[in-house]
């Protein structure tokens, strides 16, 4: 699965203004609105809300990937957001959450769902990678540093 088929330039927020986890997803969710998607957010939102009480998707180093399965979507969808700032977020390290990676998949996509995962997990553990992220300025700079990481990036 390759991240331009899964990402698109119009899911991706270069600067969320979000203080609380909740707002956080709300900006996640309303980038793929904004860029075409259908979606209850209400819903989508609570479905996320559920997922963070099992534990937080903050998984440290200033990092969180958020998901969950909609039983409207037919295809896995991928949202990128940043906050200069950072966000509360219950992150494993305590520390505010500075890049997010929103992943939405079907609710029978686990295995599609699972690989998109680890893929995102992956390309985030380069150090460098995390740093061009926070200082890439233009949507279409980060946007294009994203998939090109994707592309390097096997599993």
């Amino acid at each position: 699965m390759q991240m331009d088929q899964i990402f698109k330039i119009g899911f991706l927020n270069e600067n969320m203004l979000a203080k609380t986890k909740t707002e956080a997803l709300e900006e996640l969710v309303n980038a793929l609105i904004k860029g075409g998607l259908k979606l209850d957010s209400a819903k989508v939102i609570e479905v996320l809300q559920q997922r963070e009480k099992l534990g937080s998707t903050g998984i440290g180093d200033g990092l969180a990937i958020p998901h969950g399965k909609i039983s409207s979507l037919d295809e896995i969808v991928v949202a990128f957001g940043r906050s200069k700032k950072g966000v509360d977020f219950d992150s494993l390290d305590g520390k505010p959450v500075h890049i997010f990676f929103l992943l939405l998949a079907p609710e029978n996509s686990v295995g599609q769902h699972l690989k998109a995962l680890a893929r995102i997990s992956k390309m985030l553990k380069k150090a460098n990678f995390r740093q061009k992220l926070i200082e890439t300025e233009s949507k279409n700079d980060l946007y294009k540093l994203i998939i090109e990481q994707n592309e390097t990036c096997t599993l």
